[in-house]
């Protein structure tokens, strides 16, 4: 039973890439065909975080968080180079690589087939999207490439408080606008339904099974058919995304081309700097990866609830955060290859007496 459990879940993350092509053509397709379905759909939110995708996200994080060792949290955070460099990569670095890349394809590269402000609208909307650390997508992107999770989920809840302090700030020091409005309840319920619920969930699983049935039946009996769970929820995440925005892929391919390129070029260039600076500095692969993967990545739903409070549901800043939305997937997914292709660049973690694989991540599962 176990076997062709693992079976399951190898043809599932195996062929990803293409479950995930084929997940983002049936979102477009369902948006295209039922264009009353996204509208429904997106009534129901709270705080401009969609209540569909969240639950699906909880799904995704959920099975991850079930695996950690909370023990060895405590542990993680008490470790401050991979925390450092994020910091440093989200902060210091980020935000002003994706202006730079904004203004250089948006108002120099695509300068005449741009409109001059609807250029500088684009350039705000991508400026917002790196200016919003991720604080949960980045948790599938750590585990599918056999990251640090313990390490990881620390980032996130590093960059969730972070976050609250530097937003607003720096955004408008880029924007060149003052007051720019902290989304307060986008970020509250971000970190609650994103992190709180899934950690809380996860603890009590694992401390309840472990504690009645043990370790060996915990991981057979709930870890294994949980994996799969977070493979399946991460595409019906895919599939609604796509729903609800999809439609601009095709009504507007050329601007979705132009953005993209400016976003795809910051994550690219980010993530390439902090998997490099983490080499440098003598991470191990489990930390190194997630450490450059979360400075890739960007949190979507900060980002949109700001940008269509100050410009508005339909402009072209609003347009920009979506697109940042529909095109980081396929792009973390790519970067997540990169890392398990590129894993052999980095020492096994060790203690000082040469003793390798210290992990302060998942149990033993792993």
């Amino acid at each position: 039973m176990n076997t062709l459990r693992e079976k399951g879940l190898g043809i599932w993350e195996k062929y990803l890439t293409l479950w995930v092509f084929l997940c983002i053509i049936a979102g477009i397709a369902l948006g295209r065909i039922f264009p009353g379905l996204s509208v429904t759909l997106s009534r129901f939110e709270v705080a401009k975080v969609s209540i569909p995708i969240a639950i699906c996200l909880f799904w995704m994080i959920y099975p991850i968080m079930v695996q950690i060792d909370f023990r060895r949290i405590i542990a993680a955070g008490r470790t401050p180079k991979p925390i450092a460099a994020t910091l440093i990569a989200n902060w210091a670095i980020k935000p002003f690589t994706m202006a730079f890349f904004a203004w250089l394809f948006l108002s120099v590269v695509f300068k005449k087939y741009i409109p001059f402000e609807t250029a500088q609208q684009y350039r705000a909307g991508m400026i917002l999207l790196g200016v919003a650390p991720c604080t949960a997508m980045v948790l599938m992107w750590s585990y599918l490439a056999k990251g640090n999770m313990a390490h990881t989920l620390v980032m996130c809840a590093v960059n969730s408080l972070s976050m609250v302090v530097l937003y607003a700030p720096l955004a408008g020091l880029l924007l060149g606008i003052s007051g720019i409005p902290i989304p307060w309840a986008t970020i509250a319920f971000s970190v609650l339904i994103y992190i709180c619920l899934p950690l809380l969930a996860g603890y009590l699983t694992r401390a309840i099974a472990i504690k009645h049935k043990g370790l060996d039946w915990f991981n057979h009996k709930i870890v294994s058919p949980l994996k799969l769970v977070s493979i399946i929820a991460l595409l019906a995440t895919l599939i609604l995304l796509f729903t609800f925005q999809g439609y601009v892929i095709v009504s507007l391919p050329g601007a979705i081309g132009m953005i993209t390129t400016g976003i795809f070029a910051n994550i690219i260039i980010v993530f390439i700097l902090s998997y490099v600076v983490a080499k440098l500095i003598g991470l191990g692969y489990e930390d190194a990866a997630p450490t450059a993967l979360i400075a890739g990545s960007n949190h979507f739903e900060v980002a949109i609830a700001v940008a269509t409070t100050l410009f508005g549901v339909k402009s072209g800043a609003a347009l920009a955060t979506v697109v940042g939305v529909l095109t980081e997937v396929p792009i973390m997914l790519f970067l997540v290859w990169l890392c398990k292709k590129t894993k052999i660049l980095f020492k096994q973690k060790g203690d000082k007496n040469g003793n390798k694989n210290l992990r302060y991540g998942l149990s033993q599962m792993r």
